[in-house]
């Protein structure tokens, strides 16, 4: 499924804030009263002088400082977000008699709920997301009685929500996401009359409980987000009273459905909504995106839901809907994406979906669909992806779809199409699946032009004629399923140059004459099946003798094995061993090989480590062994890299992971540079580089990996040698820490926290390993510091200069003063990049004080890795969901003040 963005993440929280302050922000051009400058002056000495009050003076009026607002003359707004500020707020704060606008978010503020702003008696605008706030809410929180805008998300208070918050009457916008509240969703929230915004997404720690009636009173509200809030039952009948929401997102709960008319974004997947979708759905005119997919909703759906004329993406896949499908759709709109798959629908599919030119992506597998395959699609240029599979179609595909320039996907296999093949593919097509149906004639010789297919799965039709010879020229092509046809002659001589073939199946036709010998020397050929053919009878009993020897010596070999398992799987030590050969070796270190190792007939693979032994080294190999299994063995997190089992024998040691497809995040970044030619990369480098939303994506999961291994494990566990290689990257770039055999586990009491070696790899070492052995997890902190550099710069670790390391030398570069853009990686130098790159930079050097101690924790890294981009989800069954309706955390960033010492002189570079 394609991925894209949420229409609703394009509106940040400014956006809500720019709504709610309209009435604030009038920048007086009068100077402040003299009391206003001298309690400002006061807090920056409070606050020891920080670098950002450097304007702040008692020459200059205060409503010229870029942290303050004022009307009239008077000091209206103090807007100190993301300034780094760890003190208490004082109570001079309401010195300010005419304050009505405080936004303190993004900083360290720890402690309870500041009751000190009590006494800002007009104070209207109150933000405090993002800190480190605890404890409850307080009950008389309505003494901040002209608050319109509250914003307490993102900290970590805890109990009851209380009910004073209803007694608020001004509010307009209350946000409580991200928190740790307990017990139900008040009902009283339904008495704020004036509320437009409500957010309490991801209170994970709420009592299952159903949405309020009394919400539906809110007449003015527009946007309500309320994921991973444990709701259940019905969606209130009244909410259908709701006039102006615009904005709803109710998803990851386990709610029942009815509707609301301003809607342009509607996503209540993955809850457990059952019945019929309200035909009062269809009136909602401005809805753009309409997401209900796996739930338990039956029915038909509403003729209605076709004639929206804004919608763009209707998703419903995996429900129980039945009965025929609305020939509306794609009429009335400019449709995009339109899956529902995995359904009970019956007819045939809409004949006008790409009507309006933008459609992308079709996806109604695994249906009773019957009919043709609609001609419009073969006209339809921006199409991506077409799943028809498993349905009941017939007649033949539009010639059209063949070449549609833009198809990536065609998956037509079991249905009852017939017609031959075309000469010509669209030249981005990768994947065709036709088996199963009735296709015919032979195999075009014009195969050839089809230069990026990667898989064709043509089993069980009814093609004749040779193998033309063409195909061999398929030098991408992975797998190649023809069996179950009636194809004649000889294997094309030139089969060898399937060098990244690893499925042939060929089996139940008319084939003929020797099996080419050199089948052997195809390097990845994982699955050969060439029976029921008419092939040389010697060749074919040599085969089977061959494998019939090899079957006997691995049954030989099991019995020495031990298999110790951590997780659920589905394959044997047998499939393992047999897998043990050259061909499937994927790489080799100072500690063993690594094997890419196919377990079934879908391709599903996983990597196997295999230490080494040669005598001296056992004892050390032997540690690394016990050491991976004892960790990677009990921990589990999203961001580690799973360990399966481990099999094991009086000589030899295997280690079974789960296989990450893109390998090494080292590869992509460094990969093309240490070969003389990109041809003799693997497959994993691909043409483009790594782009920035992605090294960032790869910094936030492998940073949660090492927070969890440091905060979360008791006792807390250090990796030691967190390097690029070591993190590895699943089919979607999700970041993994690997190669646990360095770890220690801190605390234990027959374990020691002094090393008795230095652990770790050159270029990643923190420099305490010159003068101790004595260390803790800052060493992770520090080697995670230089991958953040790598990213940034796309540098290697030792690629300074003057035989300086990447770290000092970012160091040097950030100290002379000059703009620090000018080291980043040129392929991914944006503009709109620019302020997180130089965050992710900041956060690099941070990372890589010489002082242990002055290095943030691995949580706040990941904290700040995290404000640099886009909200994610919880580690559940949601998480990265392709939309995400309310991302309402915006993008700014903070950086701690941290301060590096510098040994040959006493300057220090301060980051803020």
């Amino acid at each position: 499924m394609s991925k894209m963005t949420s229409p609703f993440s394009k509106l940040p929280l400014s956006f809500f804030y720019f709504i709610t302050l309209m009435p604030f922000h009038v920048i007086s051009q009068f100077p402040a009263t003299t009391a206003d400058q001298t309690t400002l002056l006061n807090l920056k000495k409070l606050w020891q002088s920080p670098p950002w009050t450097a304007s702040w003076n008692s020459s200059s009026s205060p409503c010229t400082w870029p942290e303050i607002q004022c009307t009239a003359g008077t000091v209206t707004g103090l807007l100190l977000h993301d300034k780094n500020i760890m003190d208490t707020i004082p109570p001079s704060v309401c010195d300010l008699k005419n304050l009505t606008m405080l936004d303190l978010s993004y900083n360290y503020l720890q402690g309870d709920f500041p009751k000190v702003l009590y006494n800002c008696f007009g104070l209207q605008h109150l933000d405090l997301s993002q800190n480190f706030f605890v404890g409850p809410i307080p009950s008389d929180i309505d003494q901040l009685s002209s608050l319109q805008f509250i914003n307490v998300g993102g900290n970590n208070f805890s109990g009851e929500i209380p009910p004073a918050i209803s007694r608020l009457p001004e509010l307009r916008t209350l946000y409580l996401y991200q928190n740790q509240f307990n017990g139900t969703v008040p009902i009283e929230i339904g008495n704020l009359a004036n509320l437009v915004n409500l957010g309490m997404a991801y209170n994970t720690m709420l009592s299952p409980s159903i949405i309020p009636i009394e919400f539906g009173n809110l007449k003015k509200l527009e946007f309500l987000w309320m994921t991973m809030t444990n709701l259940i039952g019905k969606i209130p009948e009244n909410f259908g009273n709701l006039s102006s929401l615009q904005h709803l997102d109710l998803a990851i709960n386990n709610l029942d459905v009815q509707s609301s008319t301003n809607l342009i974004g509607l996503d209540m997947s993955m809850n457990n909504l059952t019945g019929s979708i309200p035909s009062d759905f269809g009136k909602l005119n401005q809805l753009k995106v309409m997401i209900l997919y796996s739930n338990q909703l039956s029915g038909e759906l509403p003729p209605s839901i076709g004639q929206i004329p804004a919608l763009e993406t209707f998703r419903v896949f995996t429900n129980k809907l039945n009965g025929t499908l609305p020939q509306e759709f794609g009429l009335h709109s400019k449709l995009q994406y339109f899956e529902i798959s995995d359904n009970q629908f019956t007819g045939d599919l809409p004949q006008n979906l790409c009507a309006g030119k933008t459609l992308f992506g079709v996806a109604a597998s695994s249906n009773s669909l019957t009919g043709t395959v609609p001609e419009s699609l073969g006209n339809c240029q921006a199409l991506r992806s077409v799943q028809l599979f498993n349905n009941n179609f017939s007649g033949e595909v539009p010639l059209g779809l063949w070449t549609s320039r833009n198809l990536s996907s065609l998956m037509l296999s079991n249905n009852s199409l017939s017609g031959t093949l075309p000469s010509q593919l669209a030249w981005n097509l990768s994947l065709v699946e036709i088996s199963n149906n009735q296709f015919s004639g032979p195999i075009p010789t014009g195969i050839g032009s089809w230069a990026s297919l990667v898989e064709f799965k043509a089993s069980n039709n009814q093609f004749t004629g040779p193998i033309p010879v063409q195909i061999t020229a398929l030098s991408q092509l992975s797998n190649l399923l023809l069996d179950g046809n009636s194809l004649s002659g000889e294997l094309p001589s030139t089969i060898m140059s399937w060098k990244s073939l690893t499925s042939l199946n060929l089996a139940r036709n008319k084939l003929w004459g020797q099996i080419p010998a050199f089948f052997g020397s195809l390097p990845d050929l994982l699955i050969l099946d060439l029976s029921e053919n008419q092939f040389s009878a010697t060749v074919i009993l040599t085969v089977f003798a061959a494998r019939d020897y090899r079957r006997k010596k691995i049954k030989r070999d099991l019995a020495v094995w031990k298999l110790t398992s951590f997780q659920r799987f589905d394959f044997t030590k047998k499939i393992i061993l047999s897998g043990l050969t050259e061909n499937n070796l994927i790489g080799s270190g100072g500690s063993g090989k690594i094997y890419n190792i196919a377990v079934n007939n879908l391709g599903d693979c996983v990597a196997v480590k295999k230490i080494w032994s040669n005598g001296k080294s056992d004892h050390k190999l032997e540690k690394e062994f016990l050491a991976e299994v004892e960790i990677l063995g009990t921990i589990r997190h999203s961001n580690i890299v799973k360990l399966l089992c481990c099999i094991s024998s009086d000589d030899s040691k295997l280690l079974v992971y789960e296989y990450m497809e893109k390998q090494s995040l080292d590869k992509w970044l460094h990969g093309k540079k240490r070969t003389s030619s990109a041809t003799v990369l693997s497959s994993l480098v691909h043409h483009a580089e790594l782009n920035w939303p992605t090294r960032l994506q790869i910094a936030v999961g492998a940073a949660q990996g090492l927070c969890y291994m440091h905060h979360d494990c008791s006792p807390p566990i250090i990796h030691r040698d967190v390097k690029s290689s070591n993190i590895l990257l699943d089919s979607e770039f999700k970041a993994k820490i690997a190669d646990f055999g360095l770890a220690k586990i801190l605390a234990k009491s027959d374990v020691p926290n002094t090393m008795s070696a230095v652990a770790g790899s050159i270029g990643y070492f923190a420099p305490e390993y010159a003068y101790t052995r004595k260390v803790n997890e800052k060493i992770d902190v520090y080697s995670f510091g230089v991958v953040l550099l790598e990213l940034v710069t796309g540098r290697e670790p030792n690629d300074g200069d003057e035989h300086t390391s990447l770290a000092e030398w970012a160091w040097r570069q950030y100290g002379e003063g000059n703009s620090i853009a000018h080291t980043f990686d040129k392929d991914i130098n944006e503009p709109h990049y620019l302020e997180e790159m130089t965050t992710v930079y900041k956060l690099g050097l941070a990372c890589t004080m010489t002082q242990p101690s002055s290095r943030p924790s691995m949580k706040e890294v990941s904290q700040i890795l995290r404000r640099c981009g886009p909200i994610e989800g919880s580690e559940g069954k949601k998480a990265q969901r392709e939309y995400d309706v309310a991302p309402l955390l915006d993008s700014a960033t903070y950086l701690s003040s941290y301060r590096r010492s510098d040994e040959d002189d006493d300057s220090v570079a301060c980051i803020v």
